[in-house]
């Protein structure tokens, strides 16, 4: 019996043998790699060239040299969306940004360097190295002219080289997006001034890939006269030794809304043009800067001319990242918005297009609420937690509330139809507010997040000892500037068998005794007063059709907190309302 015992284990035993080394093999890699080749116009390899890695902060993570056949690798990099620039001799610089490396496989990019457009193209992604023939010997024969007419077999380059392109095509990584949408009453805006006239579309495309130019737009009609009410956005931007310097122009026409007052068939249109420049350098490897200005010219019943500077500064410390920001003039909430998002760009300039001017009246001459901010913040995330605290400065001149539903007699000369409601605007004068924030956010799962943010919020509170209100100047001593309390909580996330996005937020603050004043804050999370809803649902594609469709919905202040009764003289009583609420939906077709 043991004999036999001995004699299966001798079987099994040598039975397993051609098996364990099955379970010794390479590990799976979940590391993705990021390779090119550098070549100038004829084609030829150019080695020695400097090729810089960058994260999505824009943080440098590595540096390398080009081989002799004008070879570069970046090897153990997590899956993520990278930055490439390759700078060498008297060529222009070639910059490619948004480059998506995936678990335990390679990109291969195409570094075309010029004297007047250098470009990098992505044109191919590859399992890591491991198969018979080697990714050397592949850039091997995309790099002998002689032997360039096998690799054909690709469409878009086989294209572009039967229309006379040369390697790569003029115009690349062209993306669009187009927004319609609705409301419950008439356009929406938001308490800074951000508008969506009905109709959103953006368009962007690179020239020879340094090279950015983008198109948007914001269209849509008066409520009784059918004007068309429109701003319209272009931008240049060019990718030059590690700077990406751009101009915009944003030109806006829009109509006011028709009351039936006699006033308001002699009130003109709105008309504005914008200038502004911007520019961002990565100063050293810690160190970034994001700064530029504008220049506003409104015309309403006055003329006007504002300049609006503003700058960000990022730091990365030993421990976290601290930004200090500042802006004058216009508000910046485009400067919050992630960079992680392939469209963010496009997202930033139809935030910018979309904030009109907020033009007041004080004495029957035409004034714009301007804001000087200053904010300082660290943040630093620890496994699954994100932690974040921060300091604000707010000086608001001119500042805006809104009046809902005013008599149309009501304070004559220093009152002005909105834009965009059934609402007036009145210039409250100034308003201070100086607080801070402290959040902290948790990962649940790689799906959805929980935010739990404590500060303060300026606000514009009622005197207790000041009489009733009889006229304008009556209702500017009767508001002061005070700094409430507020807790926000803040959920988000995706649902995976439904594609669904939602964020929603409940900001809980002392609204009985005070009115939320601006906001110029430009933190990436700015939830608003009460209870709001996002949610965004992407539709099951149609075969043939080149877009993707999401239907959105967005619902403010649903429980219509933050509004604040003042009682008029002769018994009346007006409402000040900064955040009304609102439903909105509409489609978003991307490109």
């Amino acid at each position: 019996m043991r004999g036999t015992n001995a004699m299966i284990a001798g079987l099994l035993a040598t039975a397993l043998l051609p098996v364990s080394p099955l379970f010794a093999g390479s590990p799976i890699r979940l590391a993705g790699q990021l390779s090119g080749l550098v070549t100038d116009n004829s084609g030829h390899p150019q080695s020695g060239a400097i090729v810089m890695l960058f994260n999505k902060q824009d943080k440098l993570l590595q540096r390398s040299g080009t081989d002799s056949a004008g070879n570069f690798t970046f090897e153990d990099l997590l899956p993520d969306l990278y930055s490439v620039r390759v700078n060498f001799a008297t060529f222009v610089p070639a910059i490619k940004e948004f480059v998506s490396v995936k678990a335990g496989m390679r990109s291969l990019l195409e570094v075309n360097l010029s004297r007047v457009f250098s470009s990098v193209q992505l044109v191919a992604t590859t399992p890591t190295p491991g198969g018979l023939m080697s990714d050397d010997w592949k850039w091997t024969l995309r790099a002998d002219s002689s032997l360039r007419p096998i690799l054909r077999f690709l469409p878009e380059l086989a294209t572009q080289r039967a229309a006379g392109l040369g390697k790569t095509a003029i115009f690349s990584d062209s993306r669009g997006l187009v927004k319609i949408s609705a409301s419950d009453g008439a356009q929406s805006v938001s308490s800074t001034g951000e508008a969506d006239l009905g109709t959103q579309f953006a368009f962007a495309t690179s020239v020879n890939g340094g090279t950015h130019l983008k198109f948007s737009g914001n269209v849509g009609y008066a409520s009784a006269s059918g004007s068309p009410a429109a701003a319209i956005r272009t931008t240049f931007q060019r990718d030059f030794a590690g700077t990406s310097p751009s101009v915009s122009v944003t030109i806006r026409q829009i109509y006011l809304p028709f009351r039936g007052t006699p006033n308001d068939a002699n009130l003109p249109a709105l008309r504005s043009i914008a200038v502004s420049l911007a520019d961002k350098t990565q100063l050293s490897d810690n160190l970034s800067v994001e700064y530029g200005a504008q220049i506003d010219m409104v015309s309403f019943l006055d003329r006007l001319h504002y300049f609006s500077p503003y700058a960000r500064l990022n730091y990365a410390l030993p421990v976290g990242n601290l930004d200090l920001t500042y802006t004058s003039g216009n508000a910046r909430p485009e400067l919050g918005i992630s960079q992680t998002d392939q469209n963010a760009d496009l997202q930033r300039d139809l935030t910018a297009l979309s904030l009109v001017p907020r033009v007041t009246l004080d004495n029957g001459r035409t004034r714009v609420q301007r804001g000087d901010d200053y904010e300082i913040g660290w943040t630093e995330r620890l496994g699954s937690r994100e932690y974040r605290v921060s300091a604000y400065n707010q000086s608001v001149s001119n500042n805006t509330l809104t009046i809902a539903h005013p008599d149309a007699n009501l304070f004559s000369g220093d009152l002005l139809p909105d834009l965009f409601s059934s609402s007036a605007l009145f210039n409250a004068g100034r308003f201070e507010s100086t607080g801070y924030t402290a959040s902290v956010t948790q990962d649940l799962g790689e799906s959805y997040k929980v935010t739990l943010t404590y500060g303060t919020v300026g606000v514009m509170a009622r005197r207790s000892d000041a009489p009733l209100t009889s006229n304008a100047d009556d209702l500017r001593q009767l508001m002061q500037s005070e700094q409430r309390p507020a807790v926000t909580l803040r959920a988000s996330g995706t649902m995976h068998q439904s594609g669904t996005r939602f964020v929603a937020s409940y900001q809980w603050a002392d609204y009985s005794a005070a009115l939320p004043g601006p906001q110029f804050l430009t933190q990436s999370s700015r939830p608003g007063p009460g209870l709001n809803f996002m949610v965004r649902q992407q539709i099951p594609l149609i075969p043939g059709l080149p877009w993707r469709i999401e239907a959105s919905a967005e619902l403010r202040n649903l429980l219509a907190q933050g509004y604040l009764p003042v009682n008029l003289s002769g018994g009346r009583q007006m409402l000040l309302v900064n955040t009304p609420r609102s439903l909105r939906g509409g489609l978003s077709f991307v490109f």
